[in-house]
């Protein structure tokens, strides 16, 4: 119970921090949309990020984060505050030389990048010369955002979660304010967004340096490279770079798809997947985020049933909340991204494109999250070689259903076909952690999961009725926005309700958690 505790405090905070983030966050995307809509420049800026942001996702989320949270736990234990700095300013040290030059060889070849990502941006010479030029002036943006990376893998491990949770607040506050302060002055206005995400990136990294060095932590050039700490961090991230790049070539794959489609369409996909971020983030991401410490914990005592218990616990947290947000973007998708997004230069065709793309997404939330936590498992026993070879599959499927769907689907087609690798990834997971590990309470796991699913259902058609039975199309912006509340309210209410009424244990639990909080 310790450590359930452990996982849900944790959770909760990164997940707090993360709804406060994504609030800005929508905030930013309505700033952007509101100026840029769904077209060119858009299409342009969003192919751009993406292309600068993989190697955030590669060392933010992945290969870096997991592989050195396991052995930076183990080697705390073992050495002295110092000895412990020092392995802390080694890692520093060697990464910003590797991001760095990473960075360098981006600036340089951005585009042949570019013509890799995104093929049928060629067709189009203003918009493929604007992607590369906004691709080489957001790859420094890696080196800040790597290094964040590593400070909150320190920060994490002493089991501060708040820093990092709320970096991301910092980064949407720098685009925000570019957009508005800068754009106006500019003669290409979405170049203002590239020097906010850049911006955005320092800022993230900085906001960390004040926690570091509470906890005796601050790095230091310290060219120590034979440390073994830094040996084993390597090794464990060899495969999981592999593995996260198999993730990367996902979105590459998509990018490439949504490049070849009608304009606007990549513009759809990223605010449909921004949208996504947020019951991700807040639900799968944080307790992913908050179970890998506890599952290094029990690994390195050995453990074994509380590591299957806390497992067992994170699975049904994330069930419990995911299964209702799911049930809940299938019905609202199209009003919430009307009152969001609907103004200015994003119009009527802009809103109905990026609500399919959503509502196709939506699919994939449930296996998303609870996948990030399977491969939380794999990481704190050091095996990242696994799940590389799990992605490898789910990729193959990727782009099986991507040739299967676009055609159909256009755009969303590309959406469903994410959603459905997804599925395929977290399905062989689980059968390979039951092979390994054994039983983890499956049963109690499927039985909340369905009595989530039951009352999810429930909920779902009490609010379609009330936001489609009421003329939602026809109403003014104002009163769409305190329907669309209305049925947020009373969708968790009566989630909430039905919960209790069928004895879901989750419920009692964080009952009893968020009593004793208080």
């Amino acid at each position: 119970m310790s450590h359930e505790k452990k996982i849900t405090g944790a959770a909760s905070i990164v997940g707090s921090a993360t709804v406060l983030s994504r609030i800005l966050g929508y905030i930013r995307d309505a700033a952007v949309a509101y100026v840029f809509g769904a077209g060119l420049y858009s299409d342009a800026f969003f192919m751009a990020f993406r292309i600068s942001n993989l190697l955030r996702r590669l060392v933010g989320e992945g290969a870096l984060t997991s592989s050195f949270i396991p052995i930076f736990t183990e080697e705390m234990s073992k050495r002295s505050k110092e000895d412990t700095r020092n392995l802390v300013s080694s890692v520093f040290t060697i990464f910003a030389i590797i991001l760095t030059g990473l960075a360098v060889l981006g600036i340089i070849f951005s585009k042949e990048i570019v013509w890799v990502m995104s093929p049928g941006f060629a067709s189009d010479p203003l918009k493929f010369g604007l992607t590369i030029e906004l691709t080489r002036l957001m790859f420094p943006y890696m080196v800040f955002i790597g290094l964040m990376a590593i400070a909150m893998g320190v920060l994490n491990s002493y089991r501060h979660f708040t820093a990092p949770a709320l970096s991301p607040v910092f980064f949407n506050l720098a685009i925000i304010l570019c957009v508005f302060a800068l754009a106006p002055f500019l003669d290409t206005p979405v170049f203002a967004l590239a020097i906010g995400v850049l911006l955005g990136g320092v800022l993230q990294f900085l906001v960390q340096l004040p926690y570091m060095r509470k906890f005796g932590m601050m790095p230091r050039p310290l060219f120590n490279f034979k440390d073994p700490a830094i040996k084993k961090i390597f090794a464990l991230m060899a495969p999981a770079a592999f593995g996260v790049g198999v993730y990367q070539l996902n979105i590459m794959v998509t990018l490439w798809f949504s490049s070849r489609l009608a304009e606007g369409s990549v513009s759809y996909l990223y605010y449909a997947g921004r949208l996504m971020e947020l019951p991700l983030g807040v639900f799968g991401v944080a307790v992913s985020t908050a179970v890998l410490p506890s599952l290094s914990e029990h690994v390195a005592k050995k453990d074994w049933d509380g590591f299957r218990g806390s497992l067992s616990f994170a699975l049904r947290i994330v069930n419990f909340v995911t299964i209702p947000a799911t049930i809940g973007l299938f019905v609202l998708s199209f009003p919430i991204i009307d009152i969001l997004f609907r103004r200015g230069e994003f119009g009527g065709a802009a809103s109905e494109g990026t609500a399919i793309a959503l509502y196709y997404y939506a699919i994939g939330l449930v296996p998303v999250s609870i996948s990030r936590i399977l491969s939380s498992v794999f990481y704190s026993s050091k095996d990242t070689v696994t799940p590389v070879w799990i992605a490898f599959i789910s990729f193959i499927a990727n782009v099986i259903f991507c040739f299967l769907l676009v055609e159909p689907l256009g755009h969303g087609g590309l959406a469903l076909a994410t959603s459905l690798s997804s599925i395929v990834n977290t399905i062989i997971l689980l059968l390979v952690l039951k092979k390994r590990f054994g039983r983890f309470d499956g049963r109690a796991i499927f039985k909340s999961a369905f009595k989530s699913g039951v009352a999810s259902l429930i909920m779902g058609v009490i609010i379609y009725l009330i936001i489609f039975k009421s003329g939602f199309e026809a109403m003014a912006m104002p009163v769409k926005t305190v329907l669309l509340s209305v049925c947020l309210v009373v969708g968790v209410a009566v989630y909430v309700i039905l919960a209790r009424v069928m004895k879901v244990p989750e419920i009692m639990f964080l009952k009893d958690f968020i009593k004793k909080r208080g």
